[in-house]
């Protein structure tokens, strides 16, 4: 049997569902901490947002200089194979891990 290298250019949680979790365990975290979390660029944090802000997922208000983002309760999976299923229980689950490189985490 051949022997195949894996394949390292996926993962099991994308970027718009690390940066939903993140938002609902800290709604006033700012991009540059998303970012650094993600390990990704804050052009693309912004993009992320502005995704599932579009989506229905998020909405921000800003308050003062900064952001606050609320995470659209009953939200249901993009995907048809998911069906009609909401994304809370998995967003929840995702909010719950501990991330320890988050500036500013809050317990």
């Amino acid at each position: 049997m051949e022997s195949v290298e894996p394949r390292t250019s996926w993962t099991f949680v994308t970027n718009h569902a690390r940066i939903l979790a993140m938002l609902l365990r800290d709604p006033e975290l700012r991009m540059r901490d998303m970012a650094d979390a993600c390990q990704i660029t804050e052009r693309a944090v912004r993009a992320v947002v502005a995704d599932l802000e579009n989506a229905g997922y998020l909405t921000r208000v800003r308050h003062g200089r900064r952001n606050h983002y609320e995470v659209t309760h009953g939200t249901r999976f993009r995907h048809p194979a998911e069906g009609p299923h909401e994304i809370a229980r998995l967003i929840q689950l995702l909010a719950d891990l501990e991330v320890t490189t988050v500036k500013g985490d809050r317990p």
